[in-house]
């Protein structure tokens, strides 16, 4: 008797081929799924073309015995199982995500408005007359420093110039007299440089501390310093590189291609620089990709979005963030750490909320259209970040401009110098972990370490995940590592760092706002 006639079940033609491997060497062969997978898209494929329309209108001849179909003739795995061949999309469950964190965040608006009423005030936000008088003030001072640094490069620039013509008399190439000359230039146009740009920084933040009060205009002038503050050191350290190209050549090393359509000392311009000053990038370079036209069409789009994005992230902090935090300050000053993760966690979705809407608005909308009326090509400002495997890919991804200007100024320099890689990544973080502080501390008038340690604490969360990205079990290693990584970022990262300090702010000032919150809220 046959198999089929035993046990009632038909084997199929994989099946048999697989019988067949496994008798020859006990595993089975490739062209096993090979046959199953073609078999399985017949049959998909006589699925999708059963009868839809009533019989007469059918071409094809209904088969005489219609309740004897073999239903059950291949060996098929469930959809979810580890064993398919073929991947299932998972949109419908995106989708039925979208509508469940819609729905909840529909329920948490009514039950605040029901709870606070409308917390929105235009009027109640303490703006003083002085902090927006010295506001304006340091956003026309600081590009100052930009300059002084054009006037160091076109005095060194001259001198170089000079040095060139004499080399052209017949030298085959620098005297030594030349080279100390360079060099003595060269120390003179660095202190010079930093003199410029540590009174850049030094002088906004002491004015910001001291003399600006709301913490959203001190932001404000303490991240345009920042920038310029760096766009100046990329200014004087690439033009350094390029003095020297021009002055003592290396032989098999030269500058990119892209850089002959303005050769160093013809960058060296009021123009130039002023062309920097406003691009939406942290790195100089004498020639940069760009687009043939201006579509303002466009740049009105992005502009809209900068606005309607600005006046949600208001919206949501005043309306929902605020409270939540009020509500906090009398947890932490009791330490009822249970309370203080509750806060945290309830903070967690309009912070991420509010950081993803700033994330838009800044990346996508204003860079873009910046981008677009400088006519800057380059405009790759992120990548997936969302998708990252580890702390290390986020930070490499989700702020491009200053990811670039980091490998470029200080990472590969010193390993240039021989300095170890995990030596140099210490070296950026520090650096990078003063800056946030200082960005963050100074405008809330409390240097209390948070964001220092925040970014700087980075380190040992990279190297933990660092290996899930290369973990061998399939997918597995990376959506770990991407769930860590959104763990720490939405609930242990900048909710705690936003409620810290909060709370610093409001012992050491009360509100910013006039308006009192209601009473017998919690």
């Amino acid at each position: 008797m046959s198999d089929a006639t035993t046990t009632g079940v038909a084997s199929s033609p994989a099946a048999n081929t697989r019988k067949r491997a496994k008798s020859t060497n006990g595993t089975a062969t490739p062209t096993d799924k090979e046959t199953q997978q073609k078999l399985h898209e017949q049959q998909k494929k006589q699925e999708q073309e059963l009868p839809s329309a009533p019989p007469k209108t059918r071409s094809r001849k209904t088969p005489k015995y219609r309740h004897v179909e073999a239903t059950h003739s291949l060996i098929r795995p469930s959809c979810l199982s580890h064993d398919s061949n073929v991947s299932p999309s998972f949109l419908g469950f995106r989708n039925l995500m979208v509508i469940v964190l819609v729905v909840g965040n529909v329920r948490l608006m009514i039950e605040n408005i029901q709870k606070y009423g409308v917390l929105i005030c235009l009027k109640c936000h303490d703006f003083r007359r002085d902090d927006v008088l010295v506001g304006l003030g340091l956003f026309c001072l600081i590009p100052l420093h930009l300059f002084v640094a054009y006037l160091i490069e076109l005095a060194a620039a001259r001198q170089a110039i000079r040095s060139r013509k004499r080399m052209a008399e017949g030298a085959t190439g620098p005297s030594e007299r030349d080279r100390r000359k360079f060099h003595n230039i060269w120390i003179v146009v660095a202190w010079t440089h930093m003199l410029n740009i540590t009174l850049a920084l030094v002088l906004t933040t002491y004015v910001v501390y001291f003399h600006v009060h709301h913490p959203f205009m001190g932001t404000m002038a303490e991240t345009h310093a920042l920038i310029v503050w760096l766009k100046t050191t990329s200014y004087a350290f690439t033009n350094r590189d390029l003095r020297h190209a021009y002055l003592h050549p290396v032989k098999g090393e030269s500058v990119p291609e892209l850089y002959k359509a303005c050769p160093y000392p013809e960058n060296i311009t009021m123009g130039n620089i002023t062309y920097f000053w406003w691009a939406p990038t942290l790195v100089y370079q004498p020639v940069y990709p760009r687009t043939e036209k201006i579509r303002w069409i466009y740049v009105g789009k992005r502009l809209g979005e900068v606005v309607c994005l600005s006046v949600f992230i208001w919206f949501a902090s005043a309306q929902y963030a605020a409270p939540v935090l009020r509500n906090s300050l009398d947890k932490i000053a009791s330490l009822d750490f249970f309370s203080i993760l509750e806060r945290l966690l309830k903070l967690s979705t309009i912070s991420l909320v509010i950081w993803l809407a700033g994330f838009f608005a800044i990346f996508q909308s204003f860079l873009n259209a910046l981008a677009e009326v400088t006519r800057f090509g380059d405009r790759f400002f992120y990548d997936d970040w969302w998708n990252s495997e580890s702390l290390g890919s986020y930070w490499r991804t989700w702020n491009r401009p200053v990811y670039t200007y980091f490998k470029r100024h200080v990472y590969m320099p010193l390993i240039g110098r021989g300095w170890k890689p995990s030596t140099a990544s210490f070296a950026v973080f520090f650096v990078s972990a003063v800056l946030h502080e200082v960005l963050v501390g100074v405008p809330t008038h409390n240097i209390i370490g948070v964001a220092f340690l925040g970014m700087f604490l980075q380190l040992p969360l990279i190297a933990l995940t660092a290996p899930l990205e290369k973990m061998k079990m399939g997918n597995g290693g990376k959506m770990l590592g991407n769930a860590i990584f959104w763990v720490s970022f939405t609930i242990f990262g900048q909710p705690f760092a936003a409620l810290m300090y909060f709370y610093a702010w409001q012992a050491k000032y009360g509100s910013v706002s006039r308006q009192p919150m209601p009473s017998g809220t919690k």
